[in-house]
C-alpha cells in the first residue's frame, strides 16, 4: 500500500507555497476564519498544511489543504508554516474526510484541556466563542446518564437536546435516546416531544408541572398518552422485526430457488402470469 503523505512535517517559508484558490472577503468575516485566526494568536498552528512539490519549479509547493490557515497565518504577519508532503496532488479528497465534533466530543476535548491546566478563558479565546459557551460545553453532561450520553456519543445531536434529557430520570434518559436514535432525529424539538409525552413518575421533580408555551395542560396530557401509544407500538415493532427479515429472506431465497425450476416457471406461466410477475419482483430485490 502507498503512502499519501511523507512521514515527517516540514516547516516551509510561506513565500514558497502556492495557493489554488484565494480566500475572499466575506470568508475572512466569516465564524470559521475568525476562529483559525485566534487559534493561531493563541497557541499556533495546530493543523498542518498540506502541500504538494511542483516538479516544474522545484522548490514550490502547491496547497493541497490549509488555504485559510495559509491566509491566516499571512493576514498575522508569519512568514512560515508547518506542513505535511503528500505524495499525489489529489487536492479534492481531504476536506471530504473532516468529521466535525459533535457537543458530546467538544465537551470531552474542552474537560480534557481544562484538567491538563488549561483555562476556559484560554480555551475560548483559542475557539474565538465567549467564555459562557466554553463552561456551558463543561457542564454539558451533568445530569445526564452514562448509558444515554454513551449511546449519543458520536450523533450530532443539539446541545439544547441534551440538556432537556436532564427533566427525566436516568432510565427515562436512556428509553428517550433510544427512540431517538431509531427514529435518527436528534433535534431539540423531538426530544421535547418526548420529554413532554414522558409520564410524570418519570419525571426528575414531579411536582413541577409540564410547560409548553402554546398548549394547554390538556393538550400536553394528550400528548403524553399519545406518545406513550407511540413508544409501544414502536417498541413492538423493534420486537418483530428481527423475525420478520429472517421470515422475509427465507422466503424470498426459497422464491429464487422456485424460479430456477424451468417446469414451475412454465407452469406459473401458463396457470397464474400474476404470481409468477410477482414472483420475479420479489426474486430481484436486493434488499429487503
Amino acid at each position: 500500500m502507498k503512502l499519501g503523505f511523507e512521514l515527517r512535517k516540514l516547516v516551509l517559508p510561506l513565500n514558497v507555497l502556492l495557493p489554488v484558490r484565494q480566500i475572499k472577503e466575506r470568508q475572512r468575516e466569516g465564524p470559521r476564519y475568525r476562529t483559525i485566526v485566534a487559534s493561531i494568536k493563541e497557541l499556533g498552528l495546530v493543523e498542518t498544511l498540506v502541500v504538494y512539490p511542483q516538479k516544474e519549479e522545484p522548490g514550490k509547493y502547491l496547497i493541497l489543504d490549509g488555504h485559510m490557515r495559509y491566509s491566516a497565518l499571512k493576514g498575522l504577519g508569519r512568514t512560515e508554516a508547518e506542513c505535511i508532503i503528500a505524495n499525489d496532488d489529489e487536492c479534492f479528497t481531504y476536506n471530504a474526510r473532516v468529521s466535525r465534533l459533535n457537543p458530546i466530543q467538544e465537551h470531552k476535548m474542552v474537560m480534557k484541556a481544562v484538567r491538563s491546566g488549561v483555562s476556559p478563558e484560554r480555551i475560548a479565546g483559542a475557539l474565538n466563542m465567549e467564555v459562557r459557551y466554553v463552561k456551558a460545553s463543561m457542564t454539558l453532561l451533568d445530569g445526564i446518564h452514562a448509558e444515554a450520553a454513551d449511546l449519543l456519543k458520536e450523533k450530532n445531536i443539539a446541545p439544547k437536546a441534551i440538556r432537556l434529557l436532564r427533566k427525566v430520570t436516568g432510565v427515562r434518559q436512556i428509553e428517550i435516546v433510544e427512540l431517538m436514535v431509531s427514529a435518527n432525529n436528534f433535534t431539540r424539538g423531538y426530544a421535547e416531544a418526548l420529554v413532554l409525552g414522558t409520564h410524570k413518575d418519570q419525571l426528575a421533580n414531579p411536582q413541577e408541572p409540564k410547560e409548553k408555551k402554546g398548549l394547554t395542560q390538556e393538550e400536553i396530557a394528550k400528548m403524553e398518552q399519545e406518545m406513550e401509544s407511540l413508544e409501544h407500538g414502536l417498541k413492538a415493532v423493534e420486537e418483530s422485526y428481527g423475525e420478520n427479515m429472517l421470515n422475509l429472506t427465507c422466503a424470498r431465497g426459497y422464491i429464487k430457488k422456485l424460479l430456477e425450476n424451468g417446469k414451475v416457471v412454465r407452469f406459473l406461466n401458463a396457470n397464474d402470469p400474476d404470481i409468477f410477475t410477482e414472483f420475479e419482483k420479489i426474486a430481484a430485490t436486493e434488499t429487503m
